[in-house]
């Protein structure tokens, strides 16, 4: 019984640390569209759509040279993965790249 709940604490002091970064993650991002600093997420994958349609893998909301920047990888039906990096407030392509997946 002792070693199990050892296990148990140690497990629980192990990943902690990690639960609570994530959390603050998401709290800053629910913050920065409150605040009006960052566009929905939703709102930004509508106004691509149209000129970069495809299959979204993943986005991740980041902070650069203090402006918040929505780093969106997608893959299209033709096969080509794309990267976009979009300002979060406007909605505005910043940087693009593109590669043939089956290369």
């Amino acid at each position: 019984m002792t070693f199990i709940f050892r296990f148990v604490l140690l497990a629980f002091l192990i990943t902690q640390p990690h639960l609570a970064y994530a959390d603050s993650d998401q709290d800053r991002a629910r913050k920065a569209v409150e605040q009006g600093e960052v566009m929905p997420l939703q709102h930004i994958l509508q106004k691509m759509a149209k000129d970069y349609p495809g299959q979204v893998l993943e986005v991740e909301l980041e902070r650069k040279k203090n402006t918040w920047v929505y780093e969106i990888k997608q893959l299209s039906a033709s096969g080509v993965l794309t990267k976009l990096e979009v300002d979060a407030k406007t909605g505005v392509v910043i940087k693009q790249k593109s590669k043939n997946s089956s290369q």
